[in-house]
């Protein structure tokens, strides 16, 4: 019987963190991203939009700023997302406006849940 109960504790705790991402995502977001990206389609500000990002091609936006991304082969998948948003001067190995570093990877997984959402 005490098995049944933590496997059914186990079960409700794993639907919990889906939402906890979601609203931790916005939240990292706003604190780490929005000064400078916008998730409106189209409408940049110091950086490009983000909307719809995951799972493009790195600087093929209508964002001329983004010198060092301009010709990259990168897609914008949760990896290569994660490895930006974490280090961009160390990921793209040339001159970026970029200099908001997340470090922690569950901080950098929940941001680009958000992402991936909006």
């Amino acid at each position: 019987m005490k098995s049944i109960h933590i496997a059914a504790a186990l079960a409700c705790i794993s639907f919990l963190p889906a939402s906890s991402m979601a609203d931790d995502g916005d939240k990292l977001f706003k604190k780490n991203c929005k000064k400078c990206h916008s998730m409106e389609p189209g409408k940049h500000a110091i950086g490009p939009s983000l909307a719809g990002i995951v799972g493009k091609q790195a600087g093929q936006q209508d964002f001329k700023k983004y010198k060092a991304l301009k010709d990259s082969d990168i897609m914008w998948d949760e990896a290569n997302l994660s490895a930006w948003i974490e280090n961009p001067k160390k990921f793209i190995g040339k001159a970026t406006t970029m200099v908001v570093k997340v470090k922690k990877a569950e901080d950098r997984e929940a941001i680009i849940e958000y992402l991936k959402a909006n």
